[in-house]
């Protein structure tokens, strides 16, 4: 008998199409669902079955209780969640254990807690994790007011069940504070049914360094090194590094090592991601942990060359990892870009609508991770990612070289994307050197500008439409 029986998995675009290609490698047929929105979706024509869920767009990818259901119906005997959704719900996944299903990830329990934003800095304290000057759950103006003076301006006030960089609001003065109490609960309560925020100090100028952690339900742990994600758009991830280029070995094992520690008071199995703020002298900070599979696994697999998702189920099946921290391996630079259907120069605005023209780039180094094709009706639905394009290189020159000759090869058109605008980025100084942060976007967008890119098709196509109706015109006389 294999692993699974077969795996349901709950998801869909790019994430979808991952999970199962690895399901396949490892011989796991596999189900999956869909909306009536998503009915010319990729991930429905991957699996080995694909299920029309009700109601949509979104809803069905959310309701749990139908999920089981339909897994049950479909003799699944696992869920895969992916990210997003309920990837990182301990409900569902206590639900799925109480269905008798196992849930790819890591304990109900587990997810509870580092999902509280405030238990999870009480486990990191715990564990030895340096973490930022904090607040508990702040109730009153006059309880935000004494934190206040405890802590310092600048701060962030943040949804204790938020995450991603959703449900947080930079405070800069009292009276900004006790204005923003309220309307900040509210949101919390709308957006991730919680209504309880707490206070935390900001660091300036940080970058944003996450640790890969990997353990299997026998209590085996590794890391996998750090990724830089510092270059980010209103708390939101853009692109990615691996490994960064300013972590020492020394201080990239003690972060490591304190990572793993933290998951094994969690008693933690699967993949997931320790966060952390680090400032310009390498003092680090605990931010959060991410219970489940990152957008960006894929640059720690092109550095490691090991599979993460593979892992994941193979760790929730109970089988052993088979790697130490000593076969670990970090070998050469790797690079992400999320291909979003945004316009940069209109402030990141989504740009659904139809995809008239695909052509993806290719060659040596370079990996894809997609869900679009020509002719491809962009939702507005969801969330605005079409792909994931990954770069690997001997050298941080070599990838970057490797990355700008994949961006350009890459064409997509018939809706805005952020393709040209990651060419710029990977031009700029600040970011070919390594020490950009967190705040890169905000101060270098005006020296991002650029135009748009007409190939010598698209001026054919042009010029054609025009004769057309130049002698449809001459026709008429």
């Amino acid at each position: 008998m294999g692993l699974f029986q077969k795996v349901m998995v709950a998801n869909r675009g790019e994430i979808a199409v991952r999970i199962i290609r690895a399901c396949k490698e490892l011989g796991i047929p596999t189900v999956t669902v869909f909306t009536e929105q998503d009915a010319n979706a990729i991930h429905i024509t991957k699996a080995d079955q694909a299920i029309l869920v009700s109601p949509g767009p979104v809803a069905g990818y959310l309701d749990h209780a139908q999920i089981i259901e339909v897994a049950r119906w479909a003799g699944a005997d696992a869920i895969h969640p992916g990210y997003g959704f309920g990837a990182e719900n301990w409900q569902f996944a206590q639900a799925c254990e109480d269905a008798g299903l196992t849930f790819i990830g890591p304990p109900p329990e587990a997810m509870r807690q580092m999902g509280d934003k405030v238990l999870a800095r009480k486990l990191a304290d715990e564990a030895g994790l340096p973490t930022v000057p904090g607040s508990p759950v702040i109730g009153t103006a006059e309880e935000a007011q004494t934190w206040a003076g405890k802590i310092g301006f600048p701060m962030l006030l943040k949804a204790k069940g938020g995450g991603g960089g959703r449900g947080m609001r930079r405070v800069d003065t009292l009276e900004q504070l006790l204005n923003s109490l309220q309307g900040a609960s509210q949101e919390a309560a709308r957006n991730f049914g919680d209504p309880a925020v707490y206070l935390e100090k900001l660091i300036e100028e940080p970058k944003h360094i996450e640790i890969q952690i990997l353990g299997d339900k026998h209590g085996n742990l590794i890391h996998l090194g750090e990724r830089d994600c510092s270059i980010q758009r209103r708390h939101q991830k853009i692109i990615e590094i691996a490994p960064s280029l300013v972590l020492t070995p020394e201080k990239r094992r003690e972060m490591g090592e304190l990572a793993k520690r933290a998951a094994a008071l969690l008693g933690y199995h699967s993949a997931g991601t320790m966060e952390f703020l680090v400032d310009k002298d390498l003092n680090y900070y605990f931010l959060e942990m991410n219970t489940r599979i990152q957008v960006e696994h894929p640059i720690t697999e092109l550095i490691t060359g090991i599979d993460l998702v593979a892992g994941q189920i193979k760790a929730a099946a109970g089988e052993r990892l088979t790697l130490t921290q000593d076969d670990v391996r970090l070998h050469g630079f790797a690079i992400e870009c999320r291909i979003n259907a945004e316009d940069p120069r209109n402030n990141f605005f989504p740009s659904p609508g139809r995809i008239t023209r695909y052509q993806s780039p290719g060659g040596i180094g370079i990996r894809l991770d997609g869900c679009v094709f020509g002719g491809y009706e962009v939702p507005p639905y969801f969330d605005p990612l079409l792909a994931k394009l990954c770069a690997w290189g001997n050298t941080w020159e070599e990838v970057l070289n490797r990355m700008d000759r994949a961006l350009e090869e890459y064409i997509i058109r018939g809706i805005k994307t952020t393709i040209p605008f990651y060419r710029q980025v990977l031009k700029h100084a600040d970011f070919r050197s390594g020490l950009f942060t967190t705040n890169f976007l905000a101060e270098k967008m005006p020296s991002l500008a650029y135009k748009d890119v007409h190939e010598p098709w698209d001026l054919f196509y042009v010029a054609g439409a025009t004769l057309f109706c130049e002698l449809n015109q001459i026709a008429k006389k």
